[in-house]
């Protein structure tokens, strides 16, 4: 783990991976921005916890497939602590077997190692501003492919539903679809304000952190199946 001084006004970001080439390319990335920069480097999920703990990151860029205390587990603790960095899963393939379960464990967005440094630096610019990086169709996909794997109490969640007005619904199932919030809009005949608000109204009433969370309730709940 190293910890190099940064500038006051930067976010600072902590980089875990394994693969030191992939921690040298992210950070020369990460380090070329004047309002960024890389406070340390982690090799593992513990080393990470470890780095967090004594540098204070805003944002860490964790990869998943890590020896000992892999990404998942450490997004895990990491998401659990009150005050925690925000995390972005940082995986090589597009459809990481593990980037559902981070997500689902609280992580705050989604990114493919092989990105251009401009995408990353956009993602990682949109993370740390509290927005949730993951496109709605890649969501879904996440979500088709993995949900099945992951056994919920569906009647439970079913439950929870009915705290949902009919158009609540609606909306919820059309954002689990994988629809932007413009589609939407343009879906139901109502302006992009409109469904902005009923997702909030969504989140609130059922105690979820984000847009990638209420898809997964939607496919949790039955209220959509996959394929539909």
């Amino acid at each position: 783990m190293t910890s190099p001084a940064s500038a006051p006004s930067s976010s600072r970001v902590l980089i875990c991976d394994d693969q030191e080439l992939i921690r040298m390319g992210l950070r020369m990335v990460i380090d070329s921005q004047p309002d960024l920069t890389v406070v340390g480097e982690a090799a593992d999920g513990d080393a990470a916890i470890t780095g967090v703990a004594a540098l204070e990151p805003d944002l860490v860029l964790m990869d998943v497939r890590m020896p000992g205390l892999d990404g998942l587990a450490a997004t895990e603790h990491l998401c659990a602590q009150p005050h925690g960095p925000r995390i972005l899963v940082v995986t090589t393939f597009d459809l990481d077997e593990y980037a559902y379960a981070a997500l689902r464990a609280g992580a705050n967005g989604f990114l493919v190692k092989d990105a251009p440094a401009e995408e990353i630096l956009v993602t990682v610019r949109a993370v740390l501003r509290g927005e949730v990086m993951v496109a709605p169709s890649l969501t879904r996909r996440l979500v088709e492919r993995f949900v099945l794997q992951s056994p919920t109490s569906v009647p439970a969640q079913r439950s929870r539903l009915a705290a949902l007005t009919d158009r609540e619904r609606e909306v919820l199932a059309l954002v689990a679809r994988g629809l932007a919030n413009r589609e939407i809009a343009d879906r139901l005949f109502v302006g992009e304000t409109t469904v902005k608000t009923h997702l909030g109204r969504i989140l609130t009433k059922l105690g979820l952190r984000d847009r990638i969370h209420a898809v997964i309730f939607a496919y949790e709940s039955g209220l959509i199946q996959a394929g539909d």
